[in-house]
């Protein structure tokens, strides 16, 4: 059921599911819609009943949407009740070399010994280029499951 789960969890359907995981309590399909930022109770219905049809979440006896499974997600991790995008890690290798190299740049003013040739400053270029977009795509697909909480509260 995993893999099933796996391939049809994306866009809205993702969304509403890391909306409960993060929520971690008993949700109505109105709060599923205000708090996965959807159209209409109609359109979070539909999503509320893919999830339950692939085993992730169950009713209680409420009426209510509880979490019965927290599922693996392609290119994501759970950390506690947050899905953070894989690429968010890449970045953080990138912003490690990155710091490294300026480091090696700064101390190059200091020690008249340590020379950084032409390559070592293209290279600096690439990582804080690569960095730049590993940041940038995966600050994209965490707001992209993370909507703007609701401010008037």
């Amino acid at each position: 059921m995993q893999k099933m789960a796996n391939n049809n969890l994306e866009g809205n359907t993702l969304n509403v599911y890391a909306f409960i995981v993060r929520t971690d309590k008993p949700v109505g399909t109105r709060e599923v819609t205000r708090g996965a930022e959807l159209s209409s109770t109609s359109v979070a219905h539909r999503h509320l009943q893919k999830l339950e049809n692939m085993g992730l979440i169950e009713r209680d006896n409420y009426g209510n949407y509880i979490l019965k499974e927290k599922s693996s997600i392609d290119g994501h991790v759970w950390i506690g009740k947050n899905l953070v995008p894989r690429l968010m890690f890449y970045s953080l290798f990138f912003i490690g070399a990155f710091a490294a190299e300026v480091s090696i740049i700064l101390l190059s003013f200091v020690i008249e010994s340590l020379v950084v040739e032409a390559g070592f400053l293209f290279a600096t270029v690439i990582t804080l280029v690569s960095m730049l977009l590993f940041v940038m795509e995966g600050v994209k697909l965490h707001r992209k499951l993370n909507p703007k909480r609701v401010k008037n509260k």
